[in-house]
């Protein structure tokens, strides 16, 4: 089982991109399934028409047979009414208390966010599907679907810190605590849908950190891309997300006669080099521009051709790369933690040590993420930017640091 995330920046074509790649490798033999949270439903009128009655593609997903490929739409409007009125039966107690009254599903109205949550949970349950070769994921556009890759770890972080696992130890002397607290304790319900919803995010996270996961983002080469896929390239960075490649999309033929034709390759051209060198290993495809919209199956296989879009069974997907630590204590006297940021501004980078943990900012994207063990017993030093690089300097503390004998 693979499975292939594809995003980029908004209007670069990634859902033509996802449903070619799925009707592509369905064509080369691959079961394949097309998943995407999108409301707009667009890959009906690309991969073409249902041919059949909808089927359970896995747990709880339904898919319908379509251009050779298994189609499944998110529906987060469902979903989360499903989940806001399954958490307010399991609190029943407690709103009674306070005199609350229960919302009813027909008057829920999903909130911001809701969309990516189910993309993910239905990513998961696409993951136990048990006769899928290839899962093809068409996500938000760039930014959001950083912010989504990103959220089960962020959310488990969350969850940890509010509602701490080891307190439930303590759960049969709740009555005596609450009294002498004089406020009232987290009932046992709070702690058993936490732990529901941990185990939930970290099987999402496993997915997305997953070997078999590899992720593709599609950009047209120019400069109105130019800036956006480089600022979502930093965010997936920060988020560890390596990517596997970039889709070079709608790239016009080169010689051409024509001076407009002419330059415009030109410059696609040069916009595709600077991101094959700007993203490490990273390769760019190319991929044709039709002339139009693609409208259908037949104008996606003729997209396609031999551009190489289907993945290979196997070495699709980059291993996430651990940062590394350098040891310099014999010559400077530090350790230093080696933090790949390509594209990063040292005007746009911030960091704060708290605790055991450090604050990363990037642009307009965040993260917190906890200290290797070795540094946590050293203060931070310095840092440094250098080649897309950050370089961050720490300095052993004497009164926790062992002592040679």
């Amino acid at each position: 089982m693979r499975i292939l995330l594809i995003t980029g920046p908004g209007g670069a074509g990634r859902t033509t991109v996802a449903a070619a790649t799925a009707l592509a490798a369905a064509g080369n033999g691959a079961r394949v399934l097309l998943l995407s949270g999108d409301a707009g439903d667009p890959l009906a009128a690309l991969v073409g028409e249902p041919t059949g009655e909808p089927v359970e593609a896995a747990p709880g997903l339904a898919a319908v047979p379509a251009g050779g490929v298994l189609v499944a739409r998110v529906d987060s409007g469902a979903e989360f009414r499903e989940e806001l009125v399954a958490l307010q039966e399991r609190g029943s107690a407690l709103l009674g208390m306070v005199g609350a009254r229960p919302l009813g599903a027909e008057e829920l109205t999903e909130l911001p966010g809701a969309e990516q949550f189910a993309l993910l949970r239905a990513l998961r349950r696409a993951a136990a599907a048990p006769e899928t070769d290839l899962v093809v994921v068409d996500l938000p556009p760039l930014h959001q679907a950083v912010a989504a890759l990103a959220l089960p770890a962020q959310l488990r972080r969350y969850l940890a810190r509010l509602l701490p696992a080891e307190r439930q130890a303590a759960r049969a002397l709740r009555p005596v605590l609450a009294q002498l607290a004089g406020v009232p304790m987290p009932a046992q319900w709070l702690y058993e849908a936490a732990a529901r919803w941990d185990e939930e995010l970290a099987a999402v996270q496993a997915v997305v950190e997953a070997g078999t996961t590899s992720l593709r983002v599609v950009a047209e080469p120019g400069p109105g891309a130019d800036a956006a896929l480089r600022t979502g390239l930093l965010g997936l960075a920060l988020e560890q997300l390596p990517v596997a490649a970039i889709v070079a999309n709608r790239t016009v033929p080169q010689g051409s006669p024509d001076p407009w034709l002419a330059g415009l390759a030109a410059q696609q051209e040069k916009y595709a080099a600077q991101w094959a060198g700007a993203a490490e290993d990273v390769p760019v495809l190319p991929l044709g521009h039709l002339g139009r919209d693609p409208q259908g199956p037949d104008d996606l296989l003729r997209l396609t051709g031999a551009q190489g879009l289907v993945p290979p069974p196997s070495g699709a997907a980059r291993a996430r790369r651990a940062w590394a630590v350098e040891d310099r204590l014999a010559d400077d006297g530090v350790l230093v933690w080696v933090v790949p940021l390509p594209g990063a501004h040292k005007r746009d980078l911030d960091l704060v040590r708290r605790g055991d943990e450090l604050l990363l900012a990037a642009g307009p994207y965040r993260r917190i993420v906890p200290l290797p063990s070795a540094l946590r017993r050293c203060t931070v030093s310095g840092a440094a930017l250098a080649d897309g690089v950050l370089r961050i300097r720490f300095t052993p503390d004497p009164g926790l640091w062992p002592r040679r004998p």
